[in-house]
C-alpha cells in the first residue's frame, strides 16, 4: 500500500496583490463599530501630527492646547473600542 504525499504548497509570503485583497475582505467585513473606531483613530493621529510640531516649538496657543488634548482623547477612547473587539493590529505598526 503506496501513500500519496501532499504536494508543497507555498505559504508564505503573500504576493502583494494577494495580501491587498485579504486585507480590503477584511475591511469589508468588520463591524461598523471598527470601523467607525479605525477612522477616528486616523484622523486624530493625524491632528495630533499637525499640532505636535507647534508643540515642540512652545507655541500653542489655548485653543490649539485643547484642540490636542481632545484628540488625545478621541485616539485613547478608539484604541479602547479596538482593543475590546481584539483589533488593535488595524492601527498598531506591525513588527
Amino acid at each position: 500500500m503506496t501513500t500519496a504525499t501532499p504536494t508543497p504548497r507555498p505559504t508564505a509570503p503573500l504576493p502583494s496583490a494577494a495580501a491587498a485583497a485579504l486585507s480590503r475582505l477584511e475591511c469589508a467585513l468588520l463591524p461598523a463599530a471598527v470601523v467607525v473606531a479605525v477612522t477616528r483613530y486616523e484622523v486624530a493621529s493625524e491632528r495630533t501630527a499637525e499640532l505636535s510640531h507647534l508643540m515642540d516649538a512652545r507655541d500653542l496657543t489655548r485653543s490649539e492646547f485643547d484642540a490636542l488634548f481632545d484628540a488625545q482623547t478621541v485616539m485613547a477612547g478608539a484604541r479602547a473600542t479596538l482593543a475590546e473587539a481584539g483589533r488593535l493590529h488595524l492601527i498598531e505598526v506591525q513588527s
